[in-house]
């Protein structure tokens, strides 16, 4: 591939397993001076990347897939090594971000080329068309939960825009990031240096990206940390997509398939020891089926698996502080007259944290209205499921839920204030590459995914061309008295009747 550009500073970090201390790598800490000769040749070569077309971009990002399919143990290890997770979690991310991959290179023709529109009545002697062009250089900046979809994601839907990109992986999950811009070059040698490049550091790393001058940020995280990202891009008004927390509510309505409901949300709570933005933080079952319920979940809760062995169902915790916020949030319940139907305070074992199950949690607690993000599902009763909607809106976050119901199932998810909404399952909006994926209120704003997630990464442009005069025309003076009575009787006879 391509060489790495040398950092100006010789300032390095290493990253370790969370478990058990084992150096995975060490990293440089790049500075604004390195960021500028990553966004200097990125100018470069996405003019190159772009004039390849769409059709040269899938050929180039469809070798990509099939070179990362093949090289798939290499990432299982790494992701394995570096965060501590179940090598079949790395796999389930590695297939989302190979599918993101795959999905934006086959439709970014059909989404992006040039259409042509109707002109509408007072321009109809015009052509009209609508075109979306690539921004140019697109920082990406991802987390430490999920660092191999996020990679692949917020990469994918740029590159099949016509951009180029920088990517910051966190400075947990160096190596994830690292692979996966390398990956590039290795399916594709014939690209230039700078079309995809990686900045390796901390949060002085981040602003420094955000201040370089590129033409957009992509950003997954913290809410606040994405306020620190908004802040900072905004110096130079670039614009910004952001991908922030969640604390995603499940509605069970007392129609629900009780089995399939509670196994979906001990996995929807606890995968990937529960970092994640989208997993299921608060349960609201309608009474009439509560304590069935309750007695499946705990059932299911209670297989789950935890540990360093590869097919763990889940790992250590990835950062030690978030450890802590757990031990905060699971006490505050507990002081307030929550019950842990599965562990409790003692299943707070650092740097593991053992399934957690509370019922009962008086809404104000931390517990409801905070993001804990660990292995923790708060469930609690409700009346009917006017009352679970009611309480599952009362937060400031709105990326994702999920709705339990045989036959109100659509109806409910209609109601529900959120990005994205599963029916009978979790989740399944995210690994969806056709769908929007992004939230609302303090879960961010912009899309990955789909049509939406393709022109996130592109400018509308606007073209018009006059193909016949028309007599006397309206974007001239003087303005004759006839024109006035003709455009008169027109505005008369089409606006004032009713729209078919």
């Amino acid at each position: 591939m391509t060489a790495q550009l040398k950092p100006a500073a010789s300032e390095t970090f290493e990253v370790k397993n969370p478990a058990t201390g084992e150096s995975v790598g060490t990293f440089a800490v790049h500075t604004a001076a390195d960021i500028a000769e990553r966004v200097a040749k990125g100018r470069a070569a996405q003019i190159w990347w772009a004039e390849l077309g769409f059709d040269g971009r899938k050929k180039r990002m469809s070798r990509w897939v099939r070179w990362l399919a093949r090289d798939c143990d290499t990432l299982y290890d790494i992701g394995f090594r570096e965060t501590g997770k179940p090598k079949a979690d790395v796999q389930f991310e590695l297939l989302a971000g190979l599918e993101d991959v795959r999905w934006a290179a086959a439709h970014a023709k059909r989404v992006l080329e040039e259409k042509r529109v109707a002109p509408g009545i007072a321009m109809v002697n015009f052509d009209a068309r609508v075109s979306y062009e690539p921004l140019g250089v697109i920082g990406i900046i991802t987390p430490w939960n999920a660092p191999v979809y996020t990679a692949f994601c917020g990469m994918a839907y740029a590159l099949a825009a016509g951009n180029a990109v920088i990517l910051k992986p966190s400075e947990l999950a160096a190596a994830t990031g690292v692979y996966a811009v390398e990956s590039f070059y290795k399916a594709n040698p014939d690209a230039p240096e700078g079309l995809v490049s990686w900045i390796t550091g901390f949060g002085e790393t981040g602003s420094a990206l955000c201040k370089s001058g590129i033409d957009k940020l992509g950003f997954t995280g913290s809410v606040p940390t994405g306020r620190r990202v908004m802040a900072a891009c905004a110096e130079n008004l670039t614009p910004v997509l952001l991908e922030l927390g969640g604390k995603d509510a499940t509605v069970v309505a007392d129609d629900a398939d009780i089995d399939a409901a509670a196994r979906s949300v001990v996995w929807g709570s606890m995968w990937n020891s529960g970092q994640a933005c989208v997993g299921v933080e608060r349960v609201y079952v309608v009474e009439k089926i509560r304590d069935e319920f309750l007695r499946k979940v705990e059932e299911n809760a209670k297989q789950i698996s935890v540990g360093m062995d590869e097919l763990s169902d889940i790992g250590p915790m990835t950062v030690p502080a978030q450890i802590e916020l757990i031990r905060r949030h699971v006490t505050d319940a507990l002081d307030r007259g929550a019950t842990a139907l599965v562990g409790g305070l003692d299943s707070i074992q650092p740097p593991y944290v053992h399934p957690i199950v509370l019922v009962d949690v008086p809404e104000e607690s931390s517990a409801v209205q905070e993001e804990t993000f660990g292995p923790v599902v708060v469930i609690n009763t409700v009346a009917d499921v006017d009352e679970a909607v009611r309480r599952a809106n009362a937060t400031s976050f709105g990326l994702g839920s999920s709705v339990f119901s045989k036959s109100r199932g659509a109806e409910i998810a209609a109601r529900l204030r959120a990005g994205g909404t599963t029916i009978n399952s979790v989740l399944t909006f995210v690994g969806m590459p056709s769908l929007p994926f992004g939230g609302v209120g303090d879960s961010g704003f912009g899309r990955f995914h789909g049509d939406d997630g393709l022109r996130e990464f592109t400018r509308a442009k606007a073209t018009t061309r006059k193909r016949f005069s028309m007599g006397e025309d309206m974007q001239q003076f003087p303005r004759p008295k006839e024109q006035f009575d003709v455009v008169y009787k027109v505005l008369k006879l089409r606006y004032g009747r009713k729209f078919r």
